[in-house]
């Protein structure tokens, strides 16, 4: 296909995808603002032991709608994620190998679970026990307020940077696959790797609590190590195909 068709082909993938989020957001927003349910209270619920019976604290008049429309919107780019990692996989099946179909697919799926399973660690463990930390400092003088809108941002921001350090291991086998970085590299460099990660690790956590920090960097390391493993598996596989083809080719000659 010529390069002016493949961007073609691009624009309309990218616009299918546009359009799965616009009908996911149509629904996300009714679910937010119409349906009943309190969006707000759920998303609040990992901090809730630390509110002691308060709720969060709004000071704008549009202030609520923002919150309930950011909210629409990050649940309508979950449910439409199906359809454009379909508009993906179409895009860029043509140009793939048989061998490399089947491993792509799995690959998005661990991607996507391995997303999820950053977010939900960050909502469900890192949140409730950083707000524990903040409770046993001192100051009793002081009345802590909690703002809807920092605690939204501070949410998602911690949310976002936890998903996708857990991708890590998706980007080392693309790496290896492709053939960039080999597992000896990775080996070689594991020092540099464990510092590397607890430096962003801790750059990317609030405050200055190595115990929240560390609370990042254990699983995000552990994977590495992890991805160490597998990409053994995937280099040997790449090696492999480079042989036969070598042999193929010299036979063909």
């Amino acid at each position: 296909m010529p390069f002016l068709d493949h961007l073609e082909e691009l624009r309309w993938r990218i616009l299918k995808s546009l359009l799965a989020v616009a009908i996911a957001l149509i629904f996300t927003f009714w679910l937010t603002t119409a349906s009943g349910i309190d969006v707000i209270g759920i998303v609040t619920h990992p901090i809730e032991p630390y509110l002691h019976g308060k709720h969060l604290v709004i000071t704008g008049p549009v202030e609520k709608f923002t919150l309930l429309l950011q909210a629409a919107v990050a649940l309508a780019v979950v449910l439409a994620f199906p359809v454009v990692g379909y508009q993906i996989w179409s895009f860029l099946a043509p140009a793939l190998a048989p061998k490399e179909k089947k491993v792509l697919v799995p690959a998005l799926i661990a991607a996507t679970v391995l997303f999820l399973a950053g977010i939900a660690m960050s909502v469900f463990v890192f949140v409730p026990v950083t707000m524990s930390l903040m409770e046993k400092l001192p100051g009793d003088s002081l009345d802590q307020m909690f703002m809807a809108s920092e605690y939204f941002g501070f949410l998602f921001a911690i949310s976002l940077a936890f998903g996708v350090l857990f991708e890590l291991p998706i980007v080392i086998l693309v790496l290896t696959a492709i053939g960039l970085i080999t597992p000896q590299f990775l080996t070689k460099y594991r020092r540099h790797a464990a510092v590397g990660t607890l430096i962003i690790c801790e750059i990317v956590t609030p405050g200055d609590f190595i115990i929240s920090t560390l609370m990042l960097w254990i699983p995000v390391y552990g994977l590495y190590e992890v991805s160490i493993i597998v990409s053994r598996f995937v280099y040997r596989a790449r090696l492999k195909r480079e042989r036969e083809a070598e042999i193929s080719g010299g036979v063909a000659g």
